[in-house]
Order: C-alpha cells, then sequence, then structure tokens
C-alpha cells in the first residue's frame, strides 16, 4: 500500500488559474489602468514587462499610512497612573499631624496651664529669667506661634505658613537653650537640643514638601507642587526668628562652639 501518492497522480486537484476561478485580466491594485502592460495576460513582452515593473509598497495594503503631523508638533502618549501617589498623601497627614499636635500640646501649656504647664504668668515668668527683654510681647508670640501653628498644621490650612510659623518659634527655642551653657549638649545637658532639632527638621519637610491632598490647601498649588513659594516662607521663618532673638534676646547661642568662642 501506498502512503503518499505524488503530486501529479493526485485528482481534484486544481492546477491552472482556469480551474482556481482566477480571472487573469484582473489589474494590479494601484496599477495604472491605461497602461497597455495591464490589458491583458497574452504575450511574452507583457510577462517580462509585468516582472520588471517594481512593485508597489502599498500594493496589497489595505489599512493607509498614518498622516504626517504639522510640523513642530510632538504626539506625547498619556502617561497612565500620573496622578496616584500612593501612601504619600496618608504618610504627609500623619506627619502634620505628629507635628502639630506637639506644638498644640505646648501652646495650651502656656495658654492654660494645662498638662502641668505654666501658664500665661509662668511663662512670662520664665522668659524673664531667660534674658527675654519684653517677657510680655514674648510670651504672646510663643504662645501664638506655637498654638495658632499647630492647629493649622493638623487641619493642612495655610500650611506654608503655619510650618513658617512654628519653625520660627522653634528656633528660637534651640538658640535659647543652647545659649545657655557654652558648647553644644545635643542630647544631654540644661542646654540639649535635640527635640527642637527634630521639630525644627519636620517644619522644613512639611514647608518643602506641601501638606498633600489630606488638607484643606488640596486645591492649592503647594500641596503637592510646592516649589519657589516654599524657599521663600523657608528663608522668612529663618530671618523672623533671628530678627525675634537679636531683638528681644540677643547674644551668642553658638558661644563657645567651635570658631564661635
Amino acid at each position: 500500500m501506498e502512503l503518499f501518492r505524488r503530486p501529479e497522480q493526485a485528482e481534484g486537484i486544481p492546477r491552472t488559474e482556469e480551474e482556481l476561478g482566477l480571472d487573469p485580466d484582473v489589474p494590479v491594485v494601484g496599477a495604472d489602468k491605461t497602461d497597455p502592460r495591464h490589458a491583458g495576460a497574452n504575450g511574452a513582452e507583457d510577462s517580462q514587462a509585468e516582472a520588471d515593473q517594481p512593485a508597489s509598497t502599498y500594493e496589497y495594503a489595505s489599512i493607509p499610512p498614518a498622516p504626517t503631523l504639522p510640523k513642530g508638533s510632538v504626539r506625547v502618549p498619556p502617561r497612565k497612573d500620573e496622578n496616584r501617589r500612593g501612601t504619600v498623601d496618608f504618610g504627609l497627614f500623619l506627619l502634620r499631624l505628629v507635628l502639630g499636635g506637639t506644638f498644640i500640646y505646648h501652646g495650651l501649656q502656656k495658654l492654660t496651664g494645662w498638662f502641668h504647664g505654666p501658664g500665661l504668668d509662668g511663662t512670662r515668668d520664665m522668659l524673664a529669667d531667660g534674658g527675654w527683654d519684653n517677657p510680655t510681647l514674648s510670651t504672646t508670640l510663643v504662645t501664638v506661634g506655637e498654638l495658632g501653628g499647630g492647629i493649622l498644621l493638623v487641619l493642612g490650612l495655610g500650611t506654608p505658613f503655619a510650618a513658617g510659623a512654628v519653625l520660627a518659634v522653634v528656633l528660637d527655642a534651640w538658640a535659647w537653650k543652647q545659649g545657655m551653657v557654652p558648647g553644644l549638649q545635643y542630647k544631654a545637658g540644661p542646654g540639649a537640643v535635640e527635640l527642637e532639632s527634630v521639630l525644627a527638621g519636620l517644619a522644613v519637610a512639611i514647608i518643602l514638601i506641601g501638606p498633600g491632598r489630606w488638607s484643606f490647601d488640596r486645591n492649592r498649588g503647594w500641596a503637592t507642587r510646592p516649589f519657589i513659594g516654599s524657599f521663600v516662607i523657608l528663608l522668612l521663618a529663618i530671618a523672623a526668628a533671628v530678627g525675634v532673638y537679636w531683638y528681644l534676646h540677643g547674644g551668642n547661642p553658638f558661644s563657645g562652639i567651635g570658631p564661635f568662642d
């Protein structure tokens, strides 16, 4: 038994264009109908001319090429997940909550005497004993800066200005404690400034990063994309701290430290 049959022995297989149902006189797509070479498929000259004729690139294409863009235009593909921020806004909310809550706590100690605080009279006496020239004004500034700035930070309302206010307060506290005893006492001693340094760093971070979308400032530019204005507020907060300390206290908080001897 033969397993395979040779092609010429197969029956019923079409071998010519007529048997396949093809019309040899159908013109090629894109060809010039007036060209005599495409009038028919008879003769050797026509076959030779068709063989020498180069085929068009889009001769059999069913989809036309994309249109050319105007000069100078750029086609930018859409970016997926461009507005997604993951846990950034939640993390900024927690940062504001911790920093603002800390200053609310200290502000209430000075304003109301809660949480074993000194109250307004005790704060004024403490500042007077610490060398502040106008203890009443100093008490007002520190209480408003801590309590008001802390509340605004938690709410995320006017955040750069609130963070700038608490930064100015904590920088003055840093300078006051550091100036009590010569030499840098970062972690231990009566002039330890570890807590003030951490709080100042958090305030600077919020100024430069913004409050995030979990805030009342969520529709403002500084909420998610702070830029030059944040640097301006940071410089103003530092300048305010230096001016208040120089005017109301004076002295050099860096006395006894390295080149400031």
